[in-house]
């Protein structure tokens, strides 16, 4: 009989220890950080503690990811609450950017409306090219990563040249993208193309609710 033959066996009665558990103590193997021998229970009991521990980090993981959430929760909610009391269009605004730039952190915001009614005031409602408008109505989703069009990068002016990740988000109403917002930083990782982009799109939500408030 070859060890393959005794592999199969065991492999096809799945309880043979089970049925002679008298081998548990006499089997051995090899401590696998050791490398000194120790019987086949102990090596069980190696095991489960190793599964133990990753489910314990794990567990620790999904815990802090829920702290972060629920941070980033609270943040989108003043912003909310904020849009409120906000008066007038130039009081959102405000809103917006003080928000996004004091509570969440984001050094560099950038705001694109088109199809305003005519006589808006403001670097937001100047001309957006074709192929800016073109992205955003194709988009299903904020994007997320590094700067690829050269006109939204520049709306951050004489930053825009440190500009290492971008997240472009469509403001829509009724349907239909009304504008973008821009948000931008000069670490590579602050936006990247595998993040959550769930608050991101919240955000948008708000910001549209709040200043698409006329006629596009």
């Amino acid at each position: 009989m070859t060890d393959e033959d005794i592999v199969q066996y065991l492999r096809a009665h799945p309880d043979f220890l089970s049925k002679h558990n008298d081998l548990l103590g006499v089997l051995t193997v090899t401590h696998p950080r050791h490398g000194h021998t120790i019987s086949l229970t102990e090596r069980q009991l190696h095991n489960l503690r190793g599964k133990i521990q990753q489910l314990e980090q794990k567990l620790a993981e999904l815990i802090r990811f829920g702290e972060q959430n629920d941070v980033i929760e609270e943040k989108v909610h003043r912003l909310a609450t904020s849009f409120l009391v906000a008066e007038g269009y130039d009081g959102r605004r405000r809103t917006l950017f003080a928000n996004i730039l004091d509570d969440f952190a984001v050094p560099h915001v950038a705001l694109r409306i088109w199809n305003a009614p005519a006589g808006r005031a403001g670097e937001e409602f100047q001309p957006v090219g074709k192929g800016v408008r073109k992205f955003a109505d194709g988009m299903s989703r904020p994007y997320c990563g590094t700067p690829t069009n050269i006109e939204a990068l520049n709306w951050f002016g004489e930053m825009s040249s440190h500009i290492r990740s971008i997240a472009v988000i469509p403001l829509w109403r009724e349907n239909r993208v009304g504008g973008v917002l821009a948000l931008g930083s000069e670490e590579p990782e602050r936006f990247y193309s595998e993040m959550g982009t769930l608050y991101l799109e919240r955000i948008g939500a708000l910001a549209a609710a709040a200043l698409l408030t006329e006629p596009l």
